[in-house]
């Protein structure tokens, strides 16, 4: 079969086409005729060698996969061949990921797409690796409740975007932050209640404007970096912070002063070390769930390309014109 790959770290014209062996699915597993994928900022990392968690060289990355089932492995029930499926399934570690013309995956990761579902194929291929992200940290780690007040950084952003539209499936009332009113305008799209323009006002300026300087329960940080200081500072004491991206160092004393909780997400984890793959399932759910009532979609950048062109799509995400998911189509 044809498959994008990498064969060393660096940027991203490292990216080669190459005929690889046709992948076989084992127990427990499905083979994927591929139609689509979408790229996340893990792949850009994983490809500059920034964050080693990526499949042996030459490496086909991605872990966002749509696409229709072409074989069965011994033991798998909740797929047919035909089926239409999507999930976050690979491009980690000992599983090859969705830019070629078959991917196998674990069937625990999958979701079917049903008749119901508002969303094209190809479209659903934006959604997984965010959605479970966002998932994992609101509900799993965070546990958020109905009626609280909680922060979401980045609200037009692949994770944020999608925190924005569960949370208020949940019943929170949701603050975001954003660059542009423009940004603003989606986000209030997607169900923001509070808009906060990061440029423009302070942690301590928009806290007291929004929560009486008391700050939110629940702030929720994707960005990184020195963001992570800005989501410590806005959480109110015994709050939660969630964050998907520590890579870097932080002064803790102003948490421990506020008795916060930190909670890391790190989605490759269950593929990384097969740590919690039986919880899978759950998550998978919770996703066809608010597919099935119209409750949530990706936003979706005005560029898609072609899976060849892949290179370019790195370059857009990393440049970051991008708004939303870029999607890639075979």
């Amino acid at each position: 079969m044809k498959a994008m790959v990498i064969e060393a770290f660096g940027g991203p014209e490292v990216f080669v086409e190459r005929e690889v062996k046709t992948p076989e699915p084992a127990a427990g597993q499905v083979r994927i005729k591929v139609v689509a994928s979408s790229v996340n900022p893990i792949e850009t990392k994983i490809r500059s060698g920034l964050v080693k968690a990526g499949p042996d060289m030459p490496a086909i990355l991605n872990g966002d996969v749509a696409g229709i089932v072409d074989k069965v492995g011994p033991g798998v029930t909740s797929f047919s061949v035909g089926d239409e499926v999507f999930g976050c399934a690979g491009g980690t570690k000992g599983w090859q990921g969705a830019l070629a013309d078959f991917m196998v995956a674990d069937a625990r990761l999958l979701a079917k797409r049903t008749s119901s579902m508002t969303l094209s194929l190809v479209e659903c291929a934006a959604l997984p690796l965010v959605f479970l992200t966002a998932w994992a940290a609101l509900v799993e780690r965070a546990v958020i409740q109905a009626g609280e007040h909680v922060l979401i950084h980045a609200g037009t952003g692949g994770v944020g975007h999608v925190a924005i539209q569960i949370a208020k499936y949940l019943g929170a009332r949701v603050a975001t932050t954003v660059s542009t009113p423009e940004k603003a305008e989606r986000a209030r799209q997607l169900g923001a209640d509070d808009i906060i323009f990061y440029r423009e006002e302070s942690v301590e300026a928009y806290t007291q404007r929004l929560t009486d300087g008391a700050g939110f329960s629940l702030v929720f940080d994707t960005v990184g970096r020195e963001n992570v200081d800005r989501a410590i500072e806005a959480t109110a004491i015994s709050g939660r912070v969630c964050s998907i991206n520590t890579r870097s160092t932080h002064d803790l004393s102003l948490m421990h002063a506020k008795g916060l909780t930190l909670h890391v997400i790190f989605r490759s984890i269950p593929l990384l070390y097969g740590i919690g793959m039986d919880d899978q399932p759950r998550l998978v759910s919770a996703m066809s769930e608010m597919l099935e009532h119209g409750a949530i979609r990706p936003l979706l950048d005005s560029e898609r390309y072609s899976f060849d062109r892949v290179a370019e799509a790195h370059r857009r995400l990393e440049s970051g014109s991008a708004v939303g998911k870029i999607l890639l189509e075979r």
